[in-house]
């Protein structure tokens, strides 16, 4: 019963906070991106609350429990695109004064451009808070009360309608309790864990020698890092979710910083949550790898800090989910709908803004009813933004360097994602990275042909003298 009342407890802090936030919100801008005033500190609990999600702990532990350290490539390669984030756009990002993505791909390559880029981030984002439910589900059934699939369908409910009533207002105050509720948990529940098999040498020595090789070992190859490095890292660099953050930041500076600091602040929670899988192997080797979590909750850890980490996990994966859905939805409303009703009454804006988020919310836990695995889910869908969006939003920047044509970018959105799309649904090997190749190659070479050829009619067109 106490794991259900601070569960409980937490969900109605967070419906209060919804609440208030609703409040607050008189205009479009306001409801969308919080005035565009929050500073380093805000920012940084914002984009880590965002980060730390179901992929983050339940996944995570799962890939210590199964891989061992080197699982922890999953969270720690987010930690090398933020760095890469914070250095080359994270400021440009925030100069744009926009609420998407896919306005910066407008602006470097036009609407078609940007519109097919929406219509892939949606339906990849929508997977990414499938996982999230799913994520939840399999959390919140260790309370024993009710099955996954309620508990899936209980939260989603909870956080699209908080997401509905608050706005990013409500989002960015929540996550900072969030960020120092999972910190606490995860630290703590490691803490116990360490406690039980008698430290850091105990855990050695409980373990197989591969499960400490680190950075590569006999379960995590130079294949695995690099698809890792380029399907999982990249969205780092070029995410929808966490553009959505830095947009909220008062200047480019204070984005740049806030991406800096989340670099380091992932870093130990990555280690932190390995080592609890890699201890969940050691104490219950027979259970599935995603459960690992759970199982540290329900048969290892006294009540009181189970609850802890359990409201750290719920905290981790409402967090991300708001986040992911929020990002879905605006799109949708801003990107999609606005394509074809570009001028819209202020009013008229956020009735439609809402109305996106409660169709991405429904539409993401129909998936989440129909898959099972988080990981598996999140990479299919990483896989398939990654392959079509990372390479033209990122060459978009040097546009004019590059001299890249908005056919090219279109060209690479379409095949890259297609092709990323292929890899999963036949599960064809590597070939997640070379649809990124294949994106790649069709930019530059769709770009080399429309840039001969105009030069070409240019030299034909003979001036009348």
């Amino acid at each position: 019963m106490l794991l259900l009342a601070i569960i409980a407890v937490y969900f109605l802090a967070v419906i209060g906070i919804g609440l208030a936030g609703r409040r607050r919100h008189l205009r479009f801008d306001e409801y969308m991106t919080a005035g565009r005033k929050y500073s380093t500190p805000f920012i940084t609990g914002s984009l880590l609350a965002t980060i730390i999600g179901g992929s983050a702990t339940i996944g995570l532990a799962g890939l210590g429990f199964s891989k061992g350290l080197s699982g922890a490539w999953w969270l720690l390669v987010g930690s090398l695109g933020l760095m890469v984030l914070g250095y080359f756009f994270a400021a440009k990002v925030r100069n744009f004064g926009f609420y998407t993505l896919p306005q910066i791909l407008e602006k470097h390559y036009g609407r078609k451009v940007s519109l097919a880029a929406s219509i892939v981030i949606v339906l990849a984002w929508t997977g990414v808070t499938a996982a999230q439910i799913i994520a939840a589900g399999k959390i919140l059934s260790v309370l024993g009360i009710g099955s996954t699939e309620i508990w899936m369908i209980a939260f989603t409910l909870i956080f699209v309608g908080y997401a509905v009533t608050g706005g990013q207002y409500s989002i960015i105050r929540t996550d900072i309790l969030d960020i120092v509720i999972i910190f606490t948990g995860i630290f703590c529940g490691l803490g116990f864990l360490l406690a039980t098999l008698g430290g850091f040498s105990g855990l050695a020595a409980a373990l197989p020698a591969d499960k400490l090789s680190f950075p590569l070992s006999a379960a995590f190859g130079i294949k695995d890092l690099l698809t890792y490095l380029l399907v999982v890292g990249l969205t780092y660099v070029v995410g929808p979710d966490l553009y959505g953050r830095l947009f909220c930041a008062r200047d480019g500076q204070t984005a740049r910083k806030a991406a800096f600091w989340s670099a380091l602040l992932v870093i130990p929670l990555a280690l932190a949550i390995t080592l609890i899988g890699m201890g969940a192997f050691a104490v219950f080797p027979n259970i599935s790898a995603e459960q690992a979590f759970p199982k540290l909750i329900t048969g290892l850890l006294p009540t009181l800090a189970a609850g802890l980490v359990l409201a750290a996990l719920v905290s981790a994966i409402m967090s991300t989910a708001v986040a992911t859905l929020w990002s879905s939805s605006t799109i949708l409303s801003v990107n999609i709908i606005g394509f074809f009703k570009k001028s819209q009454a202020d009013n008229k804006s956020l009735l439609v803004s809402r109305l996106s988020v409660i169709f991405i919310g429904l539409a993401s836990l129909g998936l989440a009813l129909l898959l099972k695995g988080v990981i598996s889910t999140i990479v299919f869908a990483y896989t398939i933004y990654t392959c079509g969006v990372i390479v033209p939003a990122i060459a978009g920047f040097y546009k004019d360097k590059l001299k890249v044509t908005s056919n090219a970018a279109l060209a690479a959105i379409i095949g890259g994602g297609v092709t990323g799309m292929i890899s999963k649904i036949y599960a064809i090997k590597y070939l997640d990275i070379g649809a990124i190749g294949l994106s790649l190659a069709l930019l530059l070479i769709v770009s080399l042909v429309e840039n001969r050829l105009g030069h070409s009619n240019r030299k034909r067109i003979v001036p009348v003298s």
